[in-house]
Parts: structure tokens; sequence; C-alpha cells
């Protein structure tokens, strides 16, 4: 009889945590389609204040396109302004220093209340084999995720580079768990005529940006969510 008990309380335990664990998937499921829905909508009601932005940089040709796009940004709205690079980036953040530097001097104000640098680790470099390549995303991650709990951006910008994976997912989870609503724009680079590149299309794939920008027309009709900008450089 005890043992025929000891089944019966068994079967119940296993069956209240089967619908617990049930229960908090359809709830994140239904939270994460509720971000979906919700991605791409106005910043908010708050139009007239500024938005703490965090500038993902990469090397070579995605930081001159994003300080060009930074030119015509409205620097009072996106303000203050975190810029991110790879740690092993030696050029990116020095440019960014200089723009920022050419404002405070246009404005009359310190560049250390507009703009803050910092630097994450890569998840890869190039060549890097995909054995040791699980050690350092997993660090890429953890420091993404300090980086992310510091800056607490309300807008992200980035435009190509592998180093805005790590932050982009990391910014959804926060938005799923109710942590932090931080808007996602990308800008994919003049150079992607007929594809997205791997970045591009991680986030356009997983729904993570709120916003995707193509320079070509042809592939905004590759990526139907994808909205065409026209030339930006």
């Amino acid at each position: 009889m005890e043992k025929g008990n000891g089944c019966c309380f068994s079967s119940v335990c296993s069956a209240a945590i089967l619908s617990s664990v049930s229960f908090v998937v359809i709830l994140i499921f239904v939270r994460v389609l509720h971000v979906i829905y919700r991605s791409g909508r106005p910043l908010s009601k708050r139009a007239s204040k500024p938005v703490s932005t965090l500038i993902i940089l990469g090397s070579g040709g995605h930081t001159a396109e994003m300080l060009n796009l930074l030119a015509v940004l409205q620097k009072d709205r996106f303000n203050p302004r975190f810029y991110i690079a790879a740690a092993t980036d030696n050029m990116s953040l020095q440019k960014a220093m200089l723009l920022e530097n050419s404002l405070a001097s246009e404005s009359g104000t310190d560049v250390a209340n507009t703009a803050q640098f910092m630097k994450i680790y890569r998840s890869r470099e190039v060549g890097q084999s995909y054995i040791t390549s699980v050690w350092t995303t997993l660090i890429a991650i953890v420091h993404a995720l300090w980086l992310m709990i510091k800056i607490r951006p309300e807008v992200i910008l980035c435009n190509g580079p592998g180093t805005c994976i790590p932050l982009c997912i990391i910014a959804f989870i926060f938005k799923v768990l109710g942590i932090r609503w931080s808007s996602i724009f990308y800008v994919e680079s003049i150079a992607r005529v007929k594809r997205l590149s791997l970045s591009g299309l991680l986030l356009y794939k997983l729904w993570m940006a709120d916003q995707i920008f193509v320079q070509w027309p042809q592939l905004q009709r590759q990526y139907p969510r994808a909205t065409y900008v026209g030339r930006l450089m």
C-alpha cells in the first residue's frame, strides 16, 4: 500500500513539474511574440527627450559608413552615445573620438558628458579555429552581458561587424525578460547588393532587429521586411 501511495505521489509531482515547465515555456513564447510585435514601432512617447545610444563599430569600411551615418544624426536626440569596438580594433574608437571631439568643439561641451568609448572581446578572430572560438565566444558573451547591464541603452545602432551579435542577442533577451527595451536598428553595408551579411541575416531571420535598413532596392526585394533607404554613402 505504501509503495502504491509512493508511486501516486511521484506521478503527481511529475505532472506538476511538467505543467509548470509547460506554463513557463508558453509564457516565454507569448512574451517573445509580443516583443516581435512591438518591435519597429516609434521609440516611445518621449519624442522630445534624448535616448542613450549604443553605437557598435567594426574595422575597415564598417566604421567609415557608421561615422558617415552619425554625421547626419540628431546629436541632441541620441545622447549620451556609447561607442563599442572589438578589443583588437585599434582604429575605430580613435576615429569616433575624433568625431566626438569635433562635435564638442563646435558646441562648447565636454566629450565626457556626451560620449564614452569601450572595447569588447571578439567572438572569433579571422583565421581562428572553430574549436578555440567556442571559448572566446563564451568570454565575449559574458563581457557583452556586463556591458549591456552597465550601459542599458535605449537605442542600438549597428551595421555589420560580428561584435554586434552578442550585444543584440542580450538586448533581445532583456526585452523578453522586461529588463530593458533597447530598439535595435541595423544598417546594412552599401557593399551588400544582393545578400545580407551574416550579421544582418541572423538579425533578420531571428526577428531581433526592430528595423533593418538596406541601400539597394534589389536587396529589399530579397528581404521584404527590410527598409530601402537609398545610398547613405
